[in-house]
């Protein structure tokens, strides 16, 4: 099994813990797991670069519509997630290749 498979196979029995916050019209995003621990600096609007989860390098870029934040990474194919907000917590859809998953985190 190659490597890049078996991180996705643990990827999804992990539980991650997503942590954003606010620093000037600075963000940060960490998304911690007992399998892998990441974290983005963003400003909305401005392409950056990222490392995914599973090690490929994207550019991204993170917008914001009212309670939800869209994250495009572009690489030989794009993935858009929409966070979405809510006092209960943040429902992610990931959409690439005309696949989507979704996702609820719940509000700690």
């Amino acid at each position: 099994m190659n490597s890049n498979l078996m991180k996705r196979k643990l990827a999804t029995t992990a539980t991650p813990v997503i942590t954003i916050t606010k620093d000037g019209d600075e963000y940060t995003m960490k998304t911690a797991s007992t399998f892998k621990t990441s974290e983005i600096k963003f400003k909305l609007g401005e392409e950056f670069e990222e490392l995914r989860q599973d090690d490929a390098k994207v550019k991204s870029t993170i917008t914001a519509e009212g309670n939800k934040l869209i994250h495009r990474q572009k690489n030989d194919k794009e993935v858009v997630i929409e966070r979405e907000f809510s006092p209960e917590g943040m429902n992610a859809v990931a959409t690439v290749n005309g696949v989507t998953s979704t996702r609820f985190y719940k509000r700690l």
